[in-house]
Parts: structure tokens; C-alpha cells; sequence
């Protein structure tokens, strides 16, 4: 679907086409997943990033200024929506239940224990620092590569659509972004 089909479907589905709506849900269903599942969200929470994504669309559909990027602001859209139900996750609890706060592990020792959470803390430092150095890198190569690192990524052409990039640009484009990002994290002795 290139950037003419997808403008002009946005236009007559504003315009009350059920058949022009079904297209653009068929034919950029796939981006829109493609950028939720590469946030890792649950079952549950990615069907409801998806369908929210396309509930703003919808809203927004007879005020989109430029229709043929209808796949750039649904890409956006999806990422925005999947980085708040992530920023809602990360928040604790508070728990007065004592059966939750004197659980310990019958399976691992107190060194065990230690040592996996300062391996699971390490861990999660390396990948803090991964995604600090990518949200450094341009608008473009962020898109370009949260909608390749999907479980399974778009075609080349969906990406094309979405993006704004041609197909033959795509993939040394991609290879400039992820030197750019290894060069990132070489500099900072994360790589």
C-alpha cells in the first residue's frame, strides 16, 4: 500500500467508507502490531495498545493534516500508547498482605539469591543504558528501527508506506542507525 493509496483511503474513510476503513485496517494492521509487540507488552495489554491506537485514529481521522502518512501517526500513536501501559507498569504497590512480604525462595540459597539479583540487576542497567543510547539517536532511526526489531517485522514496502522511506533505503539506513547505536554505547563502555 504506497503513501497515495493509503492518503486516499484515509479521505474516503473520513468521508463514512466502511470499505476504505477495512482497507486501512487490513493494509496497516500489520505496522500497528509490529510497533506494539516490540514494547514486549502482555497478550492483553498489546490487544489493548491496538485497539486504542486505532480508537485515536478514528477520532483524529477527519483532522489528519497529511493522509498519506496516516502510517507515521499510527506508528507514533501505537509507541506513545505501548510506552504509557509500560510507564503504568512500572509503578509498585503498596501491600500490607504479610503472606506476599515474607515469601522467601525454598529453592535458592541466600548467595544464590544474592547473586542472581545483582545478575538481574546488571542486566537490567546494560538494557537501561541500551535504550537510553537508542532514545539519543534520531526521530528516524528510532522508527525506523522499533518497527524492524518487531517479532515479526512489517515488509520493506509496509515499512516504506509508513515511514516514508524507499525501499532500497531501508536497509542501509538501518545498518547507519545500529553502527551509530554500537558506536553510542562503545563511547559510554556499554557495548
Amino acid at each position: 500500500m504506497d503513501r497515495t493509496d493509503v492518503g486516499a483511503l484515509v479521505q474516503s474513510a473520513a468521508d463514512g467508507d466502511a470499505a476504505a476503513w477495512k482497507a486501512l485496517v487490513e493494509g496497516l494492521g500489520p505496522l500497528v502490531w509490529s510497533v506494539v509487540r516490540a514494547h514486549r507488552l502482555s497478550d492483553a495489554d498489546a490487544h489493548e495498545v491496538y485497539q486504542t491506537a486505532w480508537f485515536r485514529f478514528a477520532q483524529h481521522l477527519g483532522r489528519i493534516r497529511e493522509p498519506e502518512k496516516a502510517g507515521s501517526w499510527l506508528a507514533s500513536t501505537a509507541r506513545n500508547e505501548s510506552l504509557k501501559v509500560i510507564r503504568a507498569a512500572k509503578r509498585w504497590t503498596v501491600t500490607d498482605d504479610p503472606q506476599l512480604l515474607d515469601r522467601v525462595s525454598e529453592d535458592l540459597t541466600p548467595e544464590e539469591s544474592f547473586l542472581d539479583s545483582e545478575e538481574a540487576a546488571a542486566q537490567s542497567e546494560r538494557v537501561r543504558r541500551l535504550w537510553q543510547e537508542f532514545e539519543e539517536l534520531g526521530e528516524k532511526c528510532r522508527q525506523l528501527l522499533r518497527v524492524l526489531m518487531a517479532s515479526q517485522p512489517p515488509s520493506y514496502q509496509e515499512v516504506s508506506a509508513a515511514l516514508g522511506i524507499a525501499v532500497g533505503s531501508i536497509g542501509p539506513m538501518r545498518q547507519r542507525c545500529l553502527r551509530r547505536l554500537r558506536a553510542r554505547l562503545e563511547a559510554r563502555g556499554t557495548a
